[in-house]
């Protein structure tokens, strides 16, 4: 667990969620941080700073918190998870249909599992991924859909967790690090990944911590103590958007891609960019 502030509020802490950072099996390297914070520095300083990006990054954490508080569950609708959703990139394209094929009690019934059920977190994010009724098929192209299902409902677990308490919880979604594929934000931290098929990063809360700390230890090293699960965020963003810029720009959709500032695409994955006026980003049918 990331102790930066004082805690507000009452809510108490339970042992599971108490996250310890693993000892990284592989060191990432400071004058890469160094870039990419350096870069991120470059990316918004025409356009007022680091710090509307953090401003953003705390109103949707408000958002997530109030509907998700624990005295709201009884009445948390798939209307109000539409809501967060929209701010989620990785899985607003895919995820609404399975919760409305789910059905509004199930929905709140997996959601608050995820929040305040008896397991540890990476099993609470396993059984609600678990829970959408993704529909595997038998042809590659089902099968490849099933999948990207199931990865959209872990991002978007994972950024409820987060997003409802960012001091507690790392972001833990696949753009940070996926095992499956050997890439994420994680990899532009290593000196010489380009070069390695393999990297002794799992995908445990444990590992997502570890290298949240490492962070934020370098994040501290440059005398910020404020707001310091944001700029892990922003980093974290700022290396993934670079890695994306320089192989493949467009690889998380056209919206993402094709005529999009760098900046826009940061506030794109972060989910803090702004819609369309009266137009939901939501995709309501597979």
């Amino acid at each position: 667990m990331l102790w930066l502030k004082k805690r507000s509020g009452p809510e108490p802490i339970r042992e599971r969620d108490v996250i310890v950072p693993a000892d990284l099996p592989m060191v990432p390297d400071a004058a890469l941080f160094q870039t990419h914070l350096s870069s991120l520095e470059r990316l918004t300083e025409t356009e007022g700073g680091i710090e509307p990006l953090l401003q953003a990054l705390g109103a949707k954490q408000r958002r997530f918190t109030e509907v998700l508080a624990a005295e709201a569950m009884d009445g948390l609708g798939i209307e109000d998870l539409e809501g967060l959703l929209e701010q989620v990139f990785t899985a607003r394209r895919r995820l609404y249909p399975l919760l409305e094929a789910l059905g509004g009690v199930r929905v709140a019934a997996a959601v608050n599992g995820l929040l305040f059920g008896e397991g540890q977190v990476g099993d609470r994010i396993r059984l609600f991924a678990e829970a959408m009724p993704v529909a595997a098929g038998e042809d590659r192209e089902a099968r490849r859909l099933a999948a990207k299902q199931r990865r959209a409902a872990t991002d978007f677990a994972a950024e409820l967790l987060h997003f409802r308490d960012p001091v507690k919880y790392p972001l833990m979604t696949r753009w940070v690090w996926d095992r499956s594929t050997m890439t994420g934000a994680l990899r532009e931290f290593l000196r010489g990944a380009d070069h390695l098929r393999e990297i002794p990063f799992d995908m445990s809360p444990e590992l997502y911590e570890g290298a949240r700390k490492w962070l934020a230890e370098r994040i501290a090293g440059r005398g910020i103590y404020r707001d310091v699960p944001f700029w892990i965020d922003l980093v974290l963003a700022q290396a993934y958007v670079g890695y994306l810029r320089s192989v493949a720009e467009g690889n998380l959709g056209g919206d993402f891609g094709r005529g999009v500032s760098p900046l826009e695409q940061l506030r794109k994955l972060l989910g803090v960019d702004q819609p369309v006026a009266g137009r939901s980003r939501v995709k309501r049918a597979v």
